[in-house]
């Protein structure tokens, strides 16, 4: 058995721009289909042109798994790694602000604004909460330990040493991490007093809905208490305390009860794709998280610094 390659570099990579660097594989066998490295990587990711993986690399945007810029006329050779930086079009910057509510050498706890993704998807990159925060703390390793739609505001827990991870994971798969929402939505009779709702919550025909299910198709998947905190004219507030994680689990609930949140444009009607209507958030904010600390046992609370608005 051959002896293989470095697995990571010499050195770990720098961020750039808040985004550390993705990682590639060659092929043991085959590689005479790609007489250069930019040949493969032009090969292995077809969205980018040949002409600009060379460029990429004449500006060290690739790197080998010695920590070497590789030219793109290098050879390719068996089981090879390499890591390189993405590069997407610039985007539409969220003007709104990211706030660190807590910090210590384990975890970050941040309030999300409306519009900001959490973490890098799709054409997503820089403007998600995750390599906003990478950027302006130097973390690395920092990873979400769970999510909040990119439409909803409010607390979202990282981590900062990537073993620990798990432990905090475990949290919100346990059901031991209390969570607390505000919603805005119409006043509802049948949400005067404070209830428990229990659904099974599976997904649409549309991907971009889920839809709550019909009791012969299963037993319920998503609990929710609700109470109303204050009426004010037509509309309402409301605290929402998911006991589960569905996706999408609020919004629909509230949806099918006749109460959707306000400036909802996935329920209960999808609405067209259009430029973000900064004047007009979802009114659905994650307002408190509390739990033990598993590493240190400490009890920890926090509260958002964000509230939702009446509509004027």
């Amino acid at each position: 058995m051959g002896r293989r390659l470095h697995t990571q570099p010499a050195a770990p990579l720098p961020l750039r721009d808040g985004v550390g660097a993705s990682r590639v594989e060659l092929p043991s066998a085959g590689l005479h289909a790609w007489p250069t490295l930019a040949d493969f990587f032009a090969w292995r990711f077809p969205a980018v042109p040949r002409a600009d993986w060379a460029a990429r690399m004449e500006r060290g945007d690739v790197i080998d798994a010695q920590g070497r810029p590789a030219p793109p006329g290098a050879p390719c050779r068996p089981q090879a790694r390499y890591y390189y930086y993405r590069s997407l079009p610039p985007e539409e910057p969220v003007p709104f602000a990211e706030r660190v509510v807590y910090q210590d050498e384990r975890i970050v706890v941040a309030d999300k604004p409306h519009f900001l993704p959490v973490a890098p998807a799709g054409r997503y990159l820089q403007q998600t909460l995750l390599v906003r925060l990478k950027r302006r703390l130097g973390i690395a390793t920092l990873a979400p330990v769970h999510r909040i739609d990119r439409e909803t505001a409010g607390l979202v827990l990282f981590t900062v040493q990537p073993a620990q991870r798990g432990l905090y994971q475990a949290l919100f798969r346990d059901r031991a991490a209390a969570k607390q929402y505000e919603a805005i939505a119409p006043w509802h009779a049948g949400l005067a007093r404070p209830q428990v709702l229990r659904h099974r919550i599976v997904p649409a025909a549309h991907f971009m809905q889920m839809r709550q299910a019909a009791p012969e198709e299963g037993p319920h998947n998503a609990e929710t208490r609700i109470e109303m905190l204050e009426a004010h004219g037509a509309l309402a507030r409301y605290r929402l305390m998911p006991a589960t994680g569905q996706r999408h689990q609020l919004r629909v609930q509230m949806a099918a009860l006749g109460a959707p949140i306000l400036h909802d444009r996935i329920y209960p009607v999808l609405q067209p794709e259009g430029p973000p209507d900064y004047a007009h958030p979802l009114q659905l904010l994650a307002r408190g998280l509390a739990f033990t600390d598993p590493v240190t046992g400490a009890a920890l609370a926090f509260e958002s610094g964000l509230r939702l608005a009446w509509p004027a």
